[in-house]
């Protein structure tokens, strides 16, 4: 193989490495089945969803503390807990960031937020980063809406709260409520998918 071939080769080869890189991970789709964890909660316990009485389902958020987009939902997400949780759709949040990355987001500064915001739902530490790339979670907040039913916990809705992560008062369209209305009525959620909008995940 003479020079050039071997240039060729190695720049194809660290092009396609930057591009695999680049590609989230694939995660659940709307329809599959989520698989339940078990993460440390800032309390210190241990918290799976099958230990939640009484759910029918979930709202999932893969959220933190240093994000501003996380920051500007974090009322919104407590105000889902509050309006949902006593219908069986209870928040379950979850910390996907590295502490050795990002210093916000440790688990003391998860305890202190959860506390000082006077948290209603487990804020939990996805410690090794394993659960994230499971749901194919790539922002601070992504939401997972699930029904529990008989085959498992059903994928029913997945990305954003809603559509103005500016401002709360101008918010046209709630797509997380909107998701589990339908479902508290038997119905099928209208908007199943939504991108995303926040910061990156620092895994």
């Amino acid at each position: 193989m003479n020079k050039i071939k071997f240039l060729a080769m190695v720049l194809v080869m660290g092009a396609l490495a930057a591009f695999k890189a680049d590609v989230p991970p694939a995660g659940y789709k709307v329809g599959d089945i989520a698989t339940d964890f078990s993460l440390k909660n800032v309390d210190g316990k241990m918290v799976s969803l099958k230990d939640i009485k009484g759910a029918k389902g979930y709202i999932v958020v893969f959220t933190c503390n240093h994000c501003p987009y996380a920051q500007a939902y974090q009322d919104r997400v407590v105000a889902l807990d509050k309006k949902y949780k006593a219908l069986g759709y209870p928040v379950v949040a979850i910390n996907p960031n590295n502490p050795d990355k990002v210093k916000e987001d440790s688990f003391a500064n998860m305890q202190e937020r959860a506390k000082s915001n006077k948290f209603t739902f487990p804020y939990l530490l996805d410690d090794g980063g394993k659960i994230f790339p499971q749901y194919g979670a790539t922002k601070t907040p992504h939401v997972y809406v699930l029904q529990k039913t008989a085959k498992g916990n059903v994928v029913k809705y997945i990305g954003a709260i809603d559509d103005n992560y500016e401002d709360a008062a101008a918010v046209k369209q709630k797509y997380v409520e909107n998701a589990v209305d339908a479902l508290l009525k038997g119905k099928d959620v209208t908007v199943k998918e939504t991108k995303a909008i926040g910061c990156s995940i620092k895994a």
